[in-house]
């Protein structure tokens, strides 16, 4: 059994759900400016050089702040909060009881397969959790799309009812193919290689554990988790990005007439062909548009997400001690 495994066990789905949460929440409010660049660059047809619209994300922040106000990095933060809540209850949530279902099922299998059943479970759960909370990443990418001198919406709830009203609630789960395409694969490497460094590599360095153990188990400190995240991170969000791109790519579309003033707009009927319009019109390199921002954004989320969860998950242990 893991070094780690015991304790994690003992999780139950409240705290779980709890954990989940909080870490979703609070790592949302730190980096929704990052989502908010990545998104305006992933929309922007034009090559990302001197003279285009964003080129950079020191002149895209400039620009943003200049034209709409700094607020608007904070586009979008009401569902993106809801999404980060619901996904983060029914992620961790969903694969704790995986988890715990394949350890009491066959033990030894689970010992053999640790790091591919880590892999499985993260997938299936980010999969439950996008299909769920997936109308409020629609709405979130609507809000950040529009310019805000010359609003569409006039908020969360005007924006949710009106996309039902003129486009029909179908609109909501646009792009939600591609998304669980990337999104299974997305979040299955990152508690893979978490888990890993966690609870096989950094925990058996003196430096990285805990001063005390819980039920005889040894656990990595907090900056070991935000280490860890980190890579997971970076990693994941590398393998999959151009799947994230044609998602909020797809998520805009009956949406352009409010983006004109942004520039070029691009009208595709669905993954494949809007695949096609952004290498034979843009270049392949720009199925990367975004990715520094991105990335910045993934390895931030991603350490925090998984630290907080995980220190949210031990101060409950030390209050059952």
């Amino acid at each position: 059994m893991s070094l780690m495994q015991n304790s994690e066990s003992k999780t139950t789905f409240f705290q779980s759900a709890f954990a989940g949460a909080f870490a979703g929440s609070l790592t949302r409010a730190v980096a929704q400016p990052l989502d908010v660049l990545k998104i305006r660059f992933q929309l922007q047809l034009e090559p990302i050089k001197s003279g285009s619209k964003y080129y950079s994300i020191l002149q895209a922040s400039g620009s943003i702040i200049k034209e709409e106000g700094i607020t608007t990095l904070w586009s979008g933060h009401v569902p993106a909060q809801l999404l980060s809540i619901t996904y983060g209850i029914i992620q961790f949530s969903t694969f704790e009881k995986l988890t715990q279902l394949c350890e009491r099922t066959d033990p030894t299998f689970y010992k053999d397969q640790k790091h591919w059943l880590n892999f499985s479970n993260g997938a299936v759960a980010a999969t439950l959790a996008t299909m769920v909370s997936f109308p409020f990443d629609t709405v979130r990418t609507r809000l950040i799309a529009e310019q805000k001198t010359h609003k569409a919406y006039k908020g969360f709830i005007h924006a949710f009812s009106c996309m039902i009203r003129s486009e029909g609630p179908a609109a909501l789960f646009k792009g939600l193919i591609p998304t669980i395409g990337q999104i299974a694969p997305h979040s299955g490497i990152q508690f893979a290689i978490y888990k890993l460094f966690t609870e096989n590599i950094f925990n058996r360095f003196e430096f990285f554990q805990r001063p005390f153990s819980l039920m005889a188990t040894i656990e990595s400190t907090m900056m070991a988790n935000l280490f860890a995240g980190s890579i997971a991170g970076f990693v994941a969000k590398t393998a999959i990005y151009p799947f994230d791109l044609v998602k909020k790519r797809l998520q805009i579309q009956g949406f352009q007439q409010h983006r004109k003033s942004f520039g070029k707009q691009m009208y595709c009927n669905g993954s494949f062909h809007c695949i096609k319009l952004i290498i034979t019109e843009e270049g392949f390199i720009s199925l990367y548009k975004g990715y520094w921002p991105s990335v910045l954004k993934a390895v931030l989320v991603s350490a925090l997400h998984f630290a907080l969860y995980d220190e949210v998950k031990h101060l409950f242990s030390m209050l059952q001690k």
